[in-house]
């Protein structure tokens, strides 16, 4: 009867420090790290890096090129979780487009912020994983000529959330902005479109989200300069499509 006793006494016990342990554990997960490549296009960097400063759900460093792509080799991408570019780089070896590919195929989140979009002109599935072509000359497309894309500075337009119970778009309604805009690119018709401009231009779409492979991707033009850095919605909007890429797909 004793040792019944003394066995229950330690499976009680067990118990207890099994629940203290759970009790213990961490409310938060761990934070997202996002890597941001930059290079090939000057920014304003103190209200740029803010926006990341001041987001508290994740930790972040940055690169710029030409070191950029040594961090997508396997081993180094064990770093990060989403690669945010803000880049605007054209050269792009063999190897690093593989290592790109690889990464994404790893479901490695990706936002694409503002001139980012007119990287890698060379590079045809770029345009396949962002899911846009930003023209920097004109060209001929299958026999189509595309004339060269246009942008404009300090345009002042509104902001139409066009997915409002997307979670990137959680909390948003419609608001106005200055910044710079874009014009005459190609969106592929593949693309969830977030976000519509009411700016005079032909492409009104200025947000989308998409998958490529295993990973989530994001494309927001929004981000010239401190008027757009600065901006609340632009700042939610930008957090939540990095908590949105870093899930799985």
């Amino acid at each position: 009867m004793k040792r019944s006793r003394v066995v229950l006494l330690a499976a009680w016990l067990v118990l207890v420090s099994a629940a203290l342990t759970l009790t213990a554990a961490p409310a938060n997960p761990a934070k997202t790290r996002v890597l941001i490549v930059t290079g090939g296009h000057e920014f304003e960097h103190a209200p740029f890096f803010a926006v990341f400063d001041a987001n508290t759900n994740i930790t972040w460093k940055t690169v710029a090129h030409p070191n950029a792509h040594a961090l997508l080799e396997k081993e180094a991408a064990r770093a990060w979780d989403v690669l945010l570019v803000y880049d605007l780089h054209e050269e792009i070896t063999a190897e690093a487009k593989a290592n790109f590919l690889a990464r994404l195929k790893d479901g490695k989140g990706l936002v694409v912020l503002h001139h980012a979009i007119a990287s890698y002109q060379a590079w045809p599935e770029y345009e396949k994983i962002i899911g846009a072509k930003y023209y920097l000359q004109k060209t001929s497309v299958g026999g189509v000529e595309k004339p060269q894309s246009t942008y404009l500075h300090g345009v002042a337009f509104h902001v139409r959330p066009l997915q409002p119970d997307h979670p990137i778009l959680k909390g948003i309604s419609d608001y106005d902005l200055v910044d710079e805009t874009y014009d005459l690119f190609d969106v592929s018709p593949s693309v969830t479109p977030l976000l519509a401009s009411s700016a005079p231009i032909r492409n009104q779409i200025i947000g989308w989200c998409k998958t490529y492979e295993a990973s989530r991707v994001v494309y927001l033009q929004s981000g010239h300069d401190h008027t757009a850095f600065e901006n609340p919605n632009f700042r939610r909007i930008l957090a939540q499509a990095i908590a949105w890429v870093a899930e799985p797909h």
